[in-house]
C-alpha cells in the first residue's frame, strides 16, 4: 500500500487468514473496571482531592462496579493517603476489588504494597511500554531489555504478596502501547510475565491490551485481540482486558469489536474522561448493551445524578451531544422528528409490553432518568440546559456551565409564580435584573489608573458604596487580579476568592459589547455568580466582580 503523504504511514494490519469476530454477538456484559480515579484523575487540570475521590468511589460502588482502579499509590502522598482512607475506614465492600497501578521499579512496588496493608482484596496492575517507538525513542532498549523490565517487576510483586497477609492479591499486566507493538512480541512478553507470575486456570492473570494511543480503525484492534487470544499457549490462564483511548474518535467501537473478538473485561471511565481525547466511555458502552437487550450490570437509572457528581468532582462538562448524558440528546428541534417521536410515544402507551420502537429514540429516556423534550420551552418544569439554550440562541449569552443551575433556579421560580411559560424576552429581562443591573450597594464609578508594574498590573478603581466613593488600590498579574486584590485589601467587602471566570463578545464590530462572568466564594459559604457587560472587556470584568459581590451581599453572606 502506498500513500501520497510520506510523513504518515498506514497502519500495518495483522495478517488473519480467518477471523471469527465479525460473525459474533455480545450477549452478556463484560467485567467492568473503572479507571476514573487513576487514568481519569491524572488527566484533570485540577485533580480531585481525597474527599472528592472518596465521594466518587462511593458513586462507582453504587453504580455496580466490582473492580475499581483507585490510583497510583506510589506516585504521590495524596494517592497513598486515599488508598489508606479506603482501607482504614472500611469503605471497600466485600465484593469489590480495588486496583492499584505501579511501574516496574522496586521502590515503587514496595511503596504500593505498604499502601495495601489491611485491604481485603486488591489487583496489582503492572505496566511497561512495549511499542517500537517507545523502545527506540524513550528507553533505548531492544526487545529483551523490555521483557526483562516486565519479568523483573512481576517477580518483585510476587515476592511481596506475603507482606500483606490476609489480602487476596490478583495480578494484572499491561504491555502499554499494545497497539503500537508487534503483535507477536506482545504475546511473547505477556507469556513471559505469566510464567514468572505462575498463572493457572484457578488463578488467572489479567492481560490488559490497551489502545493507549488509537492508531487505526476498530477492525484492526479487533484483529489484534483475536490474534492474541487464539495464539496463547495457555488461554484458560488469562483474562483478556481492553483499555481503549479515543484518539481517532472510535474508542467505543474499538471496544465493542474487541469484545466480539473474545475479550471479557473492559477498563474505562464515566463519560470518557482521560488523557488527550479521553478513555472509552463506559456509560455509552453499557447503555449500548442495554439497547440490545443485554443487562449491562451497571445501574444508570439516574444518569443526571451521575452526571452532576461527575461534573462537580472533575470540573469537566458533559458535552450537549454526548450519547445518553448530553443535555440535547433527547431533544428534537425538527418538526418532522417531533411528530414521529410523539406518535411513537403514543403507540408505546397503547402497547406498553411490546419491544421499544420509537422513531429517533434508541432507548427510553425514562430508563436512565431522562425525559424527551420536543422543543426548548421555558416554564417552571424547564431544565437549566433549556434556559441556557435560550440565552445563547436568542441573545448570544453563553453562560458558563456552572452558572446554568444558578440562573435556571431563578427562571423556574418566576415561571412557577406566574404559572405560565416565559417568553425569551422575559428571560433576558430576568438575567439583566439579577446580574447586569446589580448596582447596589456597590457600583462601578470608573478607573483612575490601570498601568503595568514590575510584577504585573497596578490599579486604582473607583467604587461607590452608599454615598461614599472608595479608591480601590491593588496589584496583580492582570487588571482583574489587581482589582480583586484591592477589594480584598479594603474594608468595603469581606474577603473572597475567584472560583471561575469566562468572557466572550456580544455581536461584532468595534462597538460590540463584551460580557464577563465571575464565580466568587468567601470562607465557609457557597459560591455566587455575577455578570457584567461593556464595550471594554476589562471594564465588563470589573463590573461582573461587583455584580457577584452585590448578589452575595443581597443574600446576607
Amino acid at each position: 500500500m502506498t500513500t501520497e503523504n510520506p510523513k504518515y504511514r498506514p497502519f500495518p494490519a495483522v495478517k488473519m487468514e480467518k477471523r471469527s469476530w465479525p460473525d459474533r454477538f455480545v450477549d452478556h456484559a463484560p467485567i467492568w473496571c473503572s479507571v476514573d480515579l487513576r487514568d481519569g484523575n491524572q488527566a484533570l487540570a485540577v485533580p480531585m482531592n481525597v474527599e472528592e475521590k472518596l465521594e466518587y468511589f462511593a458513586l462507582l460502588v453504587k453504580l455496580g462496579f466490582k473492580e475499581i482502579e483507585i490510583g497510583f499509590p506510589s506516585a504521590s502522598q495524596i494517592e497513598f493517603d486515599f488508598t489508606r482512607r479506603l482501607i482504614e475506614e472500611n469503605r471497600i465492600p466485600d465484593d469489590v476489588w480495588v486496583q492499584v497501578l505501579v511501574q516496574s521499579k522496586e521502590e515503587l512496588i514496595q511503596r504500593t504494597f505498604e499502601s495495601l496493608k489491611g485491604a481485603p482484596r486488591a489487583i496489582v496492575h503492572l505496566y511497561n511500554s512495549t511499542s517500537v517507538a517507545q523502545r527506540r525513542i524513550v528507553f533505548g532498549l531492544d526487545k529483551k531489555g523490555i521483557v526483562d523490565i516486565a519479568v523483573r517487576g512481576t517477580r518483585q510483586i510476587k515476592d511481596r504478596v506475603s507482606s500483606v497477609p490476609g489480602t487476596k492479591i490478583r495480578f494484572e499486566y499491561s504491555p502499554e502501547s499494545f497497539t503500537g507493538t508487534e503483535i507477536d512480541f506482545s504475546l511473547e512478553i505477556c507469556e513471559a510475565v505469566g510464567a514468572a507470575w505462575g498463572y493457572t486456570e484457578e488463578e488467572p492473570i489479567i492481560f490488559n491490551l490497551p489502545a493507549t494511543v488509537e492508531l487505526s480503525t476498530p477492525n484492526h484492534y479487533a484483529d489484534q485481540i483475536e490474534w492474541f487470544i487464539t495464539r496463547q499457549k495457555y488461554p484458560k490462564r488469562a483474562i483478556i482486558s481492553l483499555h481503549t483511548h479515543n484518539d481517532r474518535g472510535t474508542g467505543v467501537a474499538a471496544t465493542e469489536l474487541g469484545l466480539l473478538a473474545g475479550a471479557t473485561r473492559v477498563e474505562g471511565t464515566l463519560f470518557g474522561n482521560g488523557e488527550r481525547t479521553g478513555n472509552v466511555d463506559i456509560v455509552t458502552l453499557a447503555l449500548n448493551l442495554k439497547t440490545q437487550g443485554v443487562d449491562p450490570k451497571l445501574d444508570f437509572s439516574d444518569l443526571p445524578a451521575v452526571r452532576d457528581l461527575y461534573e462537580r468532582c472533575t470540573k469537566l462538562e458533559v458535552p450537549p451531544r454526548q450519547p445518553y448524558g448530553g443535555d440535547l440528546v433527547f431533544t428534537a428541534f425538527s418538526g418532522s422528528h417531533q411528530d414521529a417521536i410523539n406518535k411513537g410515544l403514543k403507540d408505546r402507551q397503547a402497547h406498553p409490553d411490546w419491544p421499544w420502537e420509537v422513531p429517533y429514540l434508541s432507548i427510553d429516556p425514562r430508563d436512565i432518568g431522562r425525559n424527551y423534550r420536543a422543543i426548548i420551552r421555558i416554564n417552571s418544569q424547564s431544565g437549566k440546559g433549556g434556559v441556557a439554550y435560550v440565552m445563547e440562541q436568542e441573545f448570544g449569552y453563553v453562560l458558563p456551565k456552572a452558572m446554568h443551575r444558578d440562573f435556571g433556579k431563578i427562571v423556574n421560580r418566576v415561571a412557577d409564580e406566574r404559572g405560565e411559560e416565559l417568553p425569551p424576552e422575559d428571560i433576558l429581562a430576568l438575567f439583566k435584573q439579577e446580574y447586569l443591573d446589580r448596582e447596589q450597594p456597590l457600583s462601578f464609578q470608573g478607573v483612575s489608573k490601570m498601568a503595568p508594574t514590575e510584577k504585573g498590573v497596578g490599579c486604582i478603581v473607583r467604587v461607590k458604596r452608599g454615598s461614599e466613593v472608595h479608591q480601590v488600590r491593588g496589584s496583580g498579574n492582570g487588571p482583574v487580579a489587581a482589582f480583586v486584590h484591592g477589594l480584598n485589601q479594603s474594608k468595603i467587602v469581606e474577603p473572597f476568592e475567584v472560583i471561575s471566570y469566562s468572557e466572550h463578545s456580544l455581536g461584532h464590530g468595534a462597538e460590540a459589547k463584551a460580557v464577563a462572568y465571575f464565580e466568587i466564594k468567601g470562607a465557609a459559604e457557597n459560591s455566587v455568580f455575577g455578570a457584567g457587560t461593556d464595550t471594554n472587556i476589562e471594564i465588563a470584568s470589573l463590573k461582573a466582580v461587583l455584580s457577584a459581590l452585590n448578589r452575595r451581599l443581597a443574600s446576607g453572606r
